[in-house]
């Protein structure tokens, strides 16, 4: 699996984000502050400040969700959360084809993900487009969903054309930093957790998860 959506929060939990983050006490600079030299070229959007009270405290209760996330802890195997930002972008702006940086202060970027916090029908335009080999995958999810996905991924935010869109943005940096690796524990898990739940405890089984355990242990960093 190439990437995971799933829900991360519920829709009042959502709306209470949004009702925070545009709030008159919240501070928005533009995007192209933080991107690299190359981004900020196709970067056309605005950042809640990372230094407000409210960035701090929203940033570190949505990084909690998803470290306690097993779905994603199975997908992920996060072993940090970091550099999250919320953006916005109205009529006119989004973010051209760029790729994230594989190091940043905060961590390296093994996983990209977006947490989409109002609803499609709030907003024409702003898909997030991920390139693949064969087509361009857009997404355009509703409030509380997020798509994780390989930061070396290319990828885009199509142009707003109306409305708003409010997101949440961030990087995981993961304990195997491949995706084909990471990919392979994900299914070996998947299946052994399914095999458990369907017939339960067997010897064979143990040495499953033995195997998957001590594949992690050699390939993690």
């Amino acid at each position: 699996m190439e990437y995971l959506i799933i829900e991360l929060l519920d829709q009042d939990s959502a709306r209470r984000i949004t009702s925070k983050i545009l709030s008159p006490e919240a501070q928005w600079e533009d995007g192209k502050n933080t991107a690299g030299s190359h981004a900020a070229k196709v970067k056309n959007n605005f950042q809640l400040s990372k230094a407000s009270k409210i960035s701090e405290d929203l940033s570190e209760s949505i990084a909690l969700e998803i470290t306690k996330n097993q779905l994603i802890k199975s997908f992920a195997l996060p072993k940090k959360v970091h550099g999250v930002t919320f953006t916005r972008a109205s009529s006119g702006q989004g973010y051209g084809t760029h790729v994230d940086n594989a190091y940043m202060s905060s961590g390296r970027s093994d996983l990209s993900f977006t947490l989409f916090l109002n609803n499609p029908t709030e907003y024409e335009g702003g898909s997030l487009s991920i390139q693949s080999i064969q087509e361009n995958k857009e997404i355009k999810l509703k409030a509380g969903q997020i798509i994780i996905y390989p930061s070396t991924s290319i990828h885009s935010v199509e142009t707003v054309t109306n409305g708003e869109r409010l997101v949440c943005i961030g990087w995981i940096q993961s304990y195997i930093s491949s995706n084909e690796d990471r990919n392979t524990l994900f299914n070996l898990d998947a299946g052994a957790r399914g095999l458990l739940s369907k017939y339960g405890r067997s010897p064979e089984l143990d040495l499953v998860f033995q195997s998957y355990t001590n594949l992690l242990r050699r390939l993690g960093c």
